[in-house]
């Protein structure tokens, strides 16, 4: 078998929320899909050892909350690479509950669907949730996210067509051609990319810095992890 042909499949990128007694929850999931429109039922596949899957069949709803392209990886990786295990991930978000309580972020954010879990099936590593719709709201304008925008756009690289892309000027002065020659480093969590001549301002990084002259200390601004993690592109 050519594996490569479900690389031609398309996805959309959603927040799921759920909640489970007083507490929150929310990841990434691109495996959305509606199946019939009256009723509307739409299915959903959850990781079993997500926590949000927990809260899904605890609360028995939850919230697909469409993403817009507008989010960074920043915005993506503190809902797809960090866990609710470990922190809160609405705590430093705004949003809104939907009429059953299921979170949606108010930011980059299209539209808020609620979900009532009909029947679900195990699915090896997976949860197939088969949900009714119970409500729906357009959140904003703009054009919905796919998995292809993510991989293609979001993870460092900037085709020429874009308007931020910058070509070298000409002549390279000596100390452009050393920074041009500087190694990227890729996240082997997240797949963010470090690239020098951006470098990382919001993480104190100043443009044009080398990986290997960053402080130990730093870490992935979009995951977390240190850069250990890091290898070379």
């Amino acid at each position: 078998m050519d594996i490569s042909a479900l690389f031609t499949l398309s996805y959309g990128l959603y927040v799921i929320g759920s909640f489970k007694e007083d507490r929150l929850n929310g990841q990434i999931a691109n495996a959305v899909m509606q199946v019939t429109a009256d009723p509307s039922r739409i299915a959903v596949a959850i990781n079993r050892s997500e926590l949000t899957n927990q809260f899904i069949k605890s609360s028995g709803c939850m919230s697909i909350c469409v993403l817009a392209e507008t989010a960074d990886m920043p915005f993506i990786g503190h809902f797809g690479f960090k866990s609710g295990r470990d922190i809160d991930k609405f705590a430093s978000k705004e949003y809104h509950l939907t009429p059953s309580g299921c979170p949606c972020p108010k930011d980059h954010i299209l539209a808020c669907l609620e979900l009532k879990v009909e029947s679900s099936v195990e699915v090896d590593t997976h949860t197939l949730f088969i949900a009714e719709l119970t409500h729906c709201e357009l959140t904003g304008e703009g054009t919905p996210m796919t998995y292809s925008y993510y991989q293609e756009v979001l993870r460092g690289k900037t085709p020429p067509t874009a308007p931020s892309f910058k070509a070298p000027a000409k002549p390279v002065s000596e100390k452009q051609e050393e920074e041009k020659t500087m190694k990227k480093y890729v996240c082997t969590v997240c797949g963010y990319v470090y690239d020098p001549e951006a470098g990382d301002p919001d993480g104190g990084i100043a443009p044009g810095t080398a990986f290997e002259d960053i402080p130990e200390d730093w870490v992935c601004p979009v995951c977390g992890v240190g850069k250990d993690q890091f290898t070379e592109e």
